[in-house]
């Protein structure tokens, strides 16, 4: 269970819409919290949001957001990491992703159908994520933009400590003693949202295929691995008067060929199904619905409640829908950057005797 406190700088908020317009807005949170794999952890995050000169007196102009995080742990645990979203030169080109170095302990669950008393294990990784696109057209009005482009993703997850005797020791977990992920492949994606942060209409969709990837030590004997991997993610927002919306999320993935474990299709975590550990579900394939009410209660105040259902798969049943997990739970809001209406959430969520809580910048969808 976390226990975070977060600090706002007020002096460094963005200022109200009827402020003059700023190309930059700094949020920094700076984090203490405290879990039974880490102990006491401390750290610090900055949120920018920001506008290219490039884009000056051009009124549709998407913000772009990037988000610097560190935090040290009394385990001697390292967390380093860059997510960035970025649109440039009135919205023609759309790049997103993740640059980061982990030192970190997680629980392992199983796969599958194959689950286990949770492991505790180590690993140590970079991990770089780029996702580059270029307009290609409009679609359902001026607003609704069509993106193409090319993905990339390098993943080097080095095991450094197993549970003695645990599945992952026993060495028939793919990638379970360790494994070097390189590939890319290509995307689709569309956007008619009305805000990047905080939508009340629109949709949101990203399709990708990752092409005959390589996992190098995946294998069963510690050979190269190949595989692809299908997905698509798809948000719709509904205004539901002026002071509430309906968001709704569709999620799937398929995998072909062998998969490293920390590269198959996953279930948990602060976007999919909160309320369950990240990654407590895992296995070649996966689709997810999920949907939640947020509310303006009151000035920068806000609240929500939310709920899903997703069901896994693999090469024998694509999907076994009469094994479904669930989740629901709700949470508060602070809207922290008010032109974009960027927010700090705290949720809370409640799983199949699981629970978790969530604090961080940004919708979960």
């Amino acid at each position: 269970m976390f226990l975070v406190l977060v600090l706002l700088g007020g002096s460094t908020l963005a200022p109200p819409d009827t402020a003059r317009p700023k190309r930059l807005a700094l949020i920094p949170v700076p984090l203490v919290y405290y879990t039974p794999e880490t102990r006491l952890a401390v750290g610090a995050a900055a949120t920018a949001t920001l506008r290219f000169s490039r884009d000056d007196g051009f009124a549709a102009a998407r913000p772009s957001q990037a988000t610097l995080a560190v935090a040290y742990t009394q385990n001697r645990q390292l967390l380093l990491y860059l997510p960035f979203q970025l649109f440039y030169n009135h919205n023609t080109y759309y790049a997103y992703g993740e640059a980061g170095y982990y030192r970190y302990t997680y629980y392992f669950y199983g796969l599958g159908r194959q689950e286990v008393p949770r492991e505790l294990y180590s690993v140590n990784f970079p991990r770089v994520r780029v996702n580059a696109f270029r307009r290609v057209g409009r679609l359902l009005g001026e607003r609704g933009q069509l993106y193409a482009g090319l993905r990339y993703q390098y993943e080097d997850y080095q095991v450094t400590r197993v549970a003695p005797g645990g599945l992952l020791a026993g060495g028939t977990v793919p990638g379970g003693q360790g494994s070097r992920l390189t590939g890319g492949g290509l995307g689709l994606f569309f956007d008619s949202r009305d805000n990047v942060f905080y939508p009340r209409k629109g949709v949101v969709a990203d399709v990708g295929a990752f092409l005959r990837n390589r996992a190098t030590g995946a294998g069963p004997a510690g050979e190269t691995a190949r595989f692809s991997r299908y997905v698509a993610d798809v948000a719709e927002y509904h205004a539901l008067g002026r002071r509430a919306v309906l968001a709704l999320n569709y999620a799937g993935s398929l995998i072909v060929g062998t998969a490293p474990f920390n590269a198959l299709s996953q279930l948990g975590g602060s976007r999919r199904l909160r309320g369950y550990y990240e990654a407590r579900y895992r296995d070649q394939n996966l689709a997810l619905v999920q949907s939640e009410v947020r509310l303006e209660v009151y000035k920068r105040l806000g609240a929500v409640v939310f709920g899903g259902v997703g069901a896994l798969g693999d090469e024998q049943k694509l999907l076994r829908l009469r094994d479904p997990k669930a989740a629901y739970g709700a949470g508060l809001r602070f809207t922290a950057n008010r032109r974009d209406h960027l927010n700090v959430r705290l949720d809370y969520g409640l799983g199949r005797q699981s629970t978790g809580f969530y604090l961080t910048v940004g919708e979960a969808f």
